[in-house]
Order: structure tokens, then C-alpha cells, then sequence
């Protein structure tokens, strides 16, 4: 049966161990009554008697059908989970040095992440002695974030984790035709390229 995972949850009717329970309901007058009295008026309506809040002082109960009881609290779980949507995180990994090519394809796919409604998380990875150059790789991702202003706003500014160096975006939401102010520029700093001398090796 599709109400076995909530039949556990709820005591009814002689399974109530308290002795007298409040009554919530559409036609009884909600105030406190000893259990017996309470379970003579589901009798009487050829109902149940549901706890539904145990820890209250004292519990809390609803007279009613209990299987419709169920079937009102499964809906309403379908109704929550409908309304939490997923949001899925896809990282983007950038090296200290990459090249426009790479930068640009994977601009493209961040776009395309963000349109789908969901978060990126990008980084630059310092491997060895690349982490002397953590300043252009902050330079990198906040050009990135820069680039993907009309798709995103900036959750986290560049923060150094480690051998990384992330950023996170959300996606900006679709607001039809109507018009939007504009969204604060983000200026990356400029910084000198290391000479030659100093670059490390890709290994």
C-alpha cells in the first residue's frame, strides 16, 4: 500500500497512552478532554481517534477517517516534494595558464549550466610551484564572472582552498521582458604576467 511508510507514524484510537488529549477538528469544539471521553466521540462517529502531535502538552488529536487521514498526509508530502526543486553544482576546473581557447569553451558550458537553472563552482588548480601565480588565477575567475554577469550572480568571491582557488555562481532569475537593473560590474585587477623565466612547468 502506498500509506505503509506513514502508518507507523501515528498512534490512533487505544494505542494513545495519555490521559486526557486536545481536539482539533471542524465541528467539535477544540479543547482538552480525558481519553476516554475522546475516544467515546470517534465511536459515536464511527471514526478514529489520530494523535498528531505527540510531543504537545497534551498531545494534540484529530477525529477522523484514518485512512483518509493518511491518504490527506501522503498528498500533502507529494505536494512539499514537488515544490523542492534540485539544485545541481557543476564544477568547471581552470588551469593557471590557460589559453583562450579553453577559457572560451569553457565559458560555454558554464552558460549552458546556468540556463539549465543550475550552480557552477569554478577553480583554478595550482599544481607545485604554480601557486606563486594565484593571483592570475583569482585575475581568471573573476573575468569569468565578469563574462557570465547577464547569466549569473557571484555567490563567493574568489577564496584560496588549498591548491584552489574557487569561485562560486548562481543563476539569475528569469525575469520575462521586465526590465532589470543593472547588475554591479565586477573589475578584475590587472596583473603582470610572469616572465617566462618564472612560469612553471605543467607537471
Amino acid at each position: 500500500m502506498k500509506n505503509d511508510s506513514l502508518k507507523g507514524q501515528y498512534r490512533i484510537n487505544e494505542q494513545i497512552r495519555a490521559k486526557e488529549v486536545r481536539i482539533v477538528s471542524d465541528d467539535i469544539e477544540p479543547k482538552v478532554y480525558p481519553i476516554f471521553q475522546a475516544l467515546k466521540m470517534a465511536e459515536e462517529k464511527e471514526l478514529d481517534l489520530v494523535e498528531i502531535s505527540p510531543n504537545a502538552e497534551p498531545p494534540v488529536c484529530r477525529i477522523i477517517d484514518y485512512s483518509k487521514f493518511l491518504y490527506q498526509q501522503k498528498k500533502r508530502q507529494k505536494e512539499q516534494k514537488a515544490k523542492q526543486v534540485k539544485v545541481n553544482v557543476k564544477e568547471i576546473r581552470f588551469g593557471p595558464q590557460t589559453d583562450d581557447h579553453d577559457y572560451n569553451f569553457k565559458l560555454k558550458h558554464a552558460k549552458g549550466f546556468l540556463e539549465d537553472g543550475d550552480k557552477v563552482k569554478a577553480y583554478v588548480f595550482f599544481k607545485g610551484r604554480s601557486i606563486l601565480f594565484k593571483e592570475q588565477g583569482e585575475v581568471l575567475l573573476l573575468r569569468f564572472a565578469n563574462d557570465l554577469e547577464d547569466y549569473a550572480k557571484v555567490d563567493q568571491l574568489p577564496v584560496l582552498e588549498g591548491k584552489r582557488m574557487i569561485i562560486q555562481l548562481s543563476p539569475k532569475k528569469k525575469e520575462g521582458t521586465s526590465k532589470k537593473p543593472a547588475a554591479p560590474k565586477v573589475v578584475a585587477p590587472k596583473v603582470a604576467a610572469p616572465k617566462a623565466s618564472e612560469e612553471p612547468t605543467e607537471e
